[in-house]
């Protein structure tokens, strides 16, 4: 294989857009809480079946798991690259409207964590 064509390869495997959901776990008794014990990996789980069912999974967006995004106080946090902002306090019927979005090309705004946000 040349390295021409190995490049092809790899950007054909690129999506338009990486979600990533904290999956972090903590001990319940510690302060900083974590998104892992507000049901971070059922977020997960329901956004990659609805970016799967709606047939963006291929070209459009991958949806991974992520450690600790520093954003314990708004979780469960989800990270959308490369447009490089937050959803804070996502739940699983929060999916359907983060899906819309990524197919509009909006974001959710009532979920976008801003920087001054705690």
């Amino acid at each position: 294989m040349t390295s021409g064509s190995a490049y092809s390869t790899l950007t054909s495997l690129q999506r338009k857009r990486y979600i990533f959901v904290c999956i972090n776990r903590r001990a319940e008794d510690n302060p900083k809480g974590c998104c892992a014990l507000k049901d971070s990996e059922e977020v997960y789980r329901v956004l990659k079946g609805e970016v799967a069912a709606r047939g963006l999974a291929k070209l459009e967006a991958r949806v991974c798991t992520s450690s600790c995004l520093d954003q314990c106080a708004t979780g469960v946090t989800v990270l959308v690259e490369p447009d490089h902002f937050l959803y804070g306090r996502v739940t699983v019927a929060d999916v359907p409207e983060i899906v819309d979005g990524l197919v509009t090309g909006q974001r959710v705004k009532r979920l976008v964590v801003l920087a001054d946000q705690p």
